[in-house]
């Protein structure tokens, strides 16, 4: 595989897995640098990377990456960040390069069982954190584990990250509602606080912020307006649960 498309597809696997755009076009350009390419240069966005250079006879090389899924797992990133030091320090070759990248590529996330497991305890000690008792932080964790296996469920079929986040919002509620109207030692709040905390963009909104300080204000802005949505999308599931459970029972 050619230098050039190997740095760009670094480049990709950082941004496919919540790496911010500056760290994407420095991962690009340090390797470009490792192996002499010239005039390299590159945009990034959320959604897309630009990149161009000269090749080996001096013709303009052009490569476009479209980014159409991402997610969370900064050990990948991690992982990138690591092997784009040794190919600046001229530790690996360009063929050992391309086999690492292909690794780390190909490499898999955590099994579905670990993912519902810990957003059940997220759920559960987040709910603790916001003073819930022992009995709302019970509740949270199971909403927090039905919350992952909807991630799971919806993601097969390509589902929306906006209507995923609303239909979190709904389980949420639903759950919530239903044991606090049966255990009135329960507290409502609490339990849909503590719960919706793993849906919550929180890399998204920091990673805006970084963007923004880097002078990256496209990437900056376009994230800000995602986390923006994605929490708007949870307080739309959350409130039409809580206002149509008010509208039939009269009250909660």
């Amino acid at each position: 595989m050619n230098i050039s498309y190997m740095a760009v597809e670094a480049g990709k696997i950082i941004l496919e897995n919540g790496g911010e755009t500056y760290r994407v076009e420095e991962t690009i350009n340090l390797i470009c640098q490792a192996y002499n390419i010239k005039n390299a240069d590159s945009y990034v966005t959320p959604t897309g990377i630009m990149f161009s250079a000269e090749d080996e006879r001096g013709n303009n090389l052009s490569i476009i990456k479209r980014i159409k899924y991402r997610t969370i797992n900064l050990e990948k990133v991690s992982m990138v960040n690591d092997l784009s030091r040794k190919v600046q320090n001229k530790v690996i070759s360009p063929l050992e390069f391309e086999k690492e990248l292909e690794k780390i590529s190909n490499s898999r996330s955590y099994s579905n069982l670990v993912l519902v497991i810990s957003s059940s305890l997220a759920a559960f000690f987040f709910t603790l954190l916001f003073n819930g008792s022992i009995y709302d932080a019970l509740v949270s964790l199971i909403i927090g584990a039905m919350l992952r296996i909807n991630m799971n469920f919806s993601s097969k079929y390509d589902v929306n990250d906006f209507f995923i986040n609303v239909i979190g919002g709904i389980i949420t509620s639903i759950i919530a509602l239903i044991f606090c109207s049966q255990f009135k030692v329960l507290s409502l709040d609490k339990i849909i606080i503590g719960s919706i905390m793993p849906l919550v963009p929180g890399v998204a909104l920091i990673n805006s912020i970084r963007d923004t300080i880097e002078g990256d204000l496209v990437s900056g802005l376009t994230r800000a307006l995602e986390a923006a949505l994605t929490a708007l999308a949870i307080a739309v599931g959350t409130g039409i649960v809580i206002k149509l459970w008010s509208f039939i029972f009269g009250g909660i």
